[in-house]
């Protein structure tokens, strides 16, 4: 029995220093644009039916509850909690967020296409729009050399205003990606996400139409990292930690003095 609750208490411990990773991800991307803060699920593991409840006790009684003896703990899963990150305004005329549902499409460099919700992009010498590690905005926008002015709209068309010319004029427009399940969309690092069999299929078209948010020009999305309750899961998580740590304690100390009686 106590061999079993040392067990117990390991799985704990294992379950709580993988949480607290998960919130020092959270807390190290505090400041990373467009972030999506992860949370820990815990499930319990199987269970050791001793008696089953409504068994006979005797010929006329019956046990109300039963006996079931637990086996521990585990991390079941994370869930990305995709609420809205603050607006920083950044004046910078390449720099969008998303208002709302929806992310932005990059073509990979393996020629999949990646998903964020970082939108910093920038302009390449040959006017393509690409994001800080140089994978192009899709579906493509190339902006004209001789560009003076880029203006993108709320529901993504982008119009810029060239030397001379008094009207400006479209070169293309920017569209955004909604998904059943974005908290299924599997997180592959730089700020990019990609479809999974949980996500569902990608629902690409118009900002601003069938769920999608709008586009903010000039703003960047901040994490939706809050430190003050990450750093309350932090102080749960390492008292839980401390308690299951005593528990193997105590067990131990059981184990002696049994040990030292028989």
């Amino acid at each position: 029995m106590t061999n079993a609750a040392l067990h117990v208490a390991r799985t704990g411990l294992d379950a709580q220093n993988e949480k607290m990773r998960v919130i020092a991800n959270n807390l190290a991307n505090v400041n990373t644009t467009g972030f999506k803060r992860d949370r820990a699920n815990f499930e319990t593991l199987a269970y050791q039916q001793i008696t089953a409840p409504g068994a006979q006790s005797t010929d006329q009684n019956k046990y109300a509850t039963g006996l079931n003896l637990g086996s521990g703990v585990l991390i079941q899963g994370t869930a990305r909690i995709d609420t809205q990150g603050s607006m920083q305004i950044t004046g910078n005329s390449l720099d969008l967020a998303i208002q709302g549902q929806g992310f932005f499409q990059v073509l990979k460099p393996d020629g999949t296409t990646g998903y964020t919700r970082d939108g910093s992009f920038s302009r390449t010498a040959d006017g393509n729009v690409v994001n800080s590690a140089g994978m192009a905005l899709q579906p493509p926008i190339q902006i004209p050399d001789n560009a003076t002015g880029i203006t993108i709209g709320a529901d993504g068309t982008v119009s810029v205003t060239a030397q001379g010319q008094a009207q400006p004029s479209i070169v293309g427009k920017i569209q955004t990606v909604r998904f059943t399940n974005p908290s299924g969309l599997q997180a592959d690092g730089d700020n990019l996400l990609s479809e999974s069999a949980a996500s569902g299929a990608p629902q690409v078209g118009d900002a601003g139409t069938d769920g999608r948010g709008t586009i903010a020009q000039g703003s960047l999305e901040s994490s939706n990292v809050d430190i003050t309750e990450e750093l309350v899961d932090m102080i749960e998580t390492q008292r839980a930690y401390e308690v299951n740590s005593k528990v193997i304690k105590a067990t131990d100390e059981m184990l002696q003095t049994a040990n030292q009686q028989l």
